[in-house]
């Protein structure tokens, strides 16, 4: 990814915040001579002494192919908010007219090999922590509120994935190129 320096993101901890504000991933691989993407929702563990840039966790119907590719190199794309920036934002009389739109956006680009995981207490517990984080902790909906049958039916149709992150890179094009005054309005104008 072409990255200019004033579009590089700060730090780690800013390219992780992302992923967790923003856990739909497009799961790219290799796949029959060309690529194949699958966007699935992830989980984030945080960065360890074995894995210094923290590891995606999700899972996936057995029927999805994307496990197969167990021991390949995968690149997962998040991507935050975005949206376009037109040039009447920016000090038109000031560039002299030199102003064209643009897009502005927030992106991170996660790096590492895929691992298919069969074993149905890992997949449970992942199921029930992404289903923890994302419904509501005292009125929402719980695995548990399922029949257990039921429960054990799905994980055995399911696989997990989990990706150790190799190399993160980021790019969070936020007009960083344009005067102060200009990235308020865009500012302004984006809330």
């Amino acid at each position: 990814m072409y990255v200019p320096p004033h579009f590089a993101a700060g730090s780690q901890a800013d390219m992780l915040a992302l992923i967790t504000a923003h856990p739909l991933g497009a799961l790219v691989r290799a796949h029959d001579g060309g690529l194949q993407a699958d966007h699935i929702p992830f989980e984030l563990a945080p960065p360890a002494d074995a894995a210094p840039n923290g590891v995606l966790r999700a899972h996936v119907a057995r029927a999805n192919p994307v496990w197969q590719a167990d021991g390949a190199p995968v690149l997962v794309l998040f991507q935050g908010a975005s949206s376009y920036v037109s040039p009447l934002l920016y000090d038109v009389e000031a560039a002299g007219g030199r102003v064209v739109p643009t897009w502005n956006y927030a992106v991170v680009h996660a790096h590492g090999r895929l691992r298919a995981i069969e074993d149905p207490a890992w997949i449970l517990g992942q199921m029930t922590r992404m289903t923890r984080r994302h419904e509501d902790a005292n009125a929402g909906w719980r695995v548990e509120d399922a029949p257990r049958d039921y429960i054990d039916k799905l994980v055995r149709t399911t696989v997990g994935i989990e990706i150790v992150i190799e190399r993160l890179e980021a790019k969070f094009k936020l007009s960083q190129n344009r005067s102060a005054a200009d990235r308020a309005r865009v500012l302004q104008a984006m809330e």
